[in-house]
């Protein structure tokens, strides 16, 4: 399989991305017996509800500092310090202080929702793949709504995915009136490359929740959490039916890699450059939540 090669919108330089668990992945859907062992137990919620249980053990507390030299996390942006969590799973949807990640504050503007690498669609309905040029996943069963999906059909799509590495909070990309989630279920698929090169489908098929986030600029925005294998759970923290601020705190996942989506209505935004750019290249770009990610059309 080949490696997974992203751009970083700081360094200005495209990355080979380091997968955690890369061995575990490339066995699981690049041999017989991997696929085998994936559709009997891995996507199963079973199997990541078990591996969730594990990172909520004390003794997984001591792969925080390994995990953080690893990787090179800034541990100086942590809102508390690496010593102070108890477990794996506190440490994976840690907060960090409000001055790393600052909100860009242009009002015609919308933040990315996340840490992670991000592909975006400015239309729908001319989309020429997302990962695979020519492979793209199904709006209707995405957002298990027909009627839904016409409405957005010509609209602009964000795709975020956090690895393991990333904060694994997840935001507003604009300020509005946040409605309720609704879960649908299904299975646990990974959302690595590694995966979604061979079924894009598993986007639209794993376990999610949409809340519609009511703008005055923006219209109505659909903001999905795309559930995957490990993922402990898709936690919640604001309140439904409230008014929120661009960059707010939606949420956070447990344990594991995930991703979220963005739909805005059509004729609604201007993403970046470097965005559509690296998109059209079947090519993430690196960037953190906060920045900016568009402007009003």
């Amino acid at each position: 399989m080949d490696e997974i090669v992203y751009y970083d919108r700081y360094r200005r330089e495209t990355c080979i991305e380091e997968v955690y668990g890369d061995k575990f992945l490339r066995w699981t859907y690049g041999t017989a017996l991997g696929k085998s062992a994936l559709h009997t137990l891995v996507k199963r919620p079973l199997f990541s509800h078990w591996y969730g249980w594990r990172m909520d053990r004390p003794v997984s507390k001591d792969k925080i500092a390994p995990f953080i030299k690893e990787f090179g996390l800034d541990a100086g942006e942590f809102l508390r310090e690496p010593s102070e969590f108890d477990n794996f799973n506190q440490f994976f949807f840690r907060k960090l202080k409000p001055e790393a990640r600052p909100i860009d504050p242009d009002p015609s503007s919308v933040v990315f929702p996340a840490d992670g690498r991000h592909l975006c669609v400015p239309d729908l309905s001319r989309c020429e793949g997302l990962f695979v040029k020519g492979e793209m996943f199904d709006l209707a069963k995405l957002l298990d709504d027909d009627q839904l999906a016409e409405t957005y059909a010509s609209g602009s799509l964000l795709l975020s995915r956090l690895c393991p590495v990333d904060y694994h909070r997840f935001h507003f990309p604009a300020a509005g009136h946040a409605g309720r989630t609704r879960l649908i279920n299904g299975p646990l698929y990974s959302v690595n490359p590694i995966a979604l090169w061979q079924n894009i489908q598993i986007l639209a098929t794993n376990k999610r929740c949409i809340t519609v986030l009511e703008t005055e600029a923006f219209g109505d925005v659909l903001l999905l959490e795309i559930g995957a294998t490990c993922v402990g759970g898709i936690c919640q923290t604001f309140n439904e039916g409230a008014m929120v601020g661009k960059g707010d705190e939606k949420g956070y996942f447990r344990f594991g890699g995930s991703s979220t989506i963005l739909i805005f209505e059509p004729g609604r935004i201007q993403f970046d450059e470097d965005l559509i750019q690296n998109s059209q290249q079947q090519r993430e770009l690196y960037a953190r939540v906060g920045d900016h990610m568009g402007t009003l059309v």
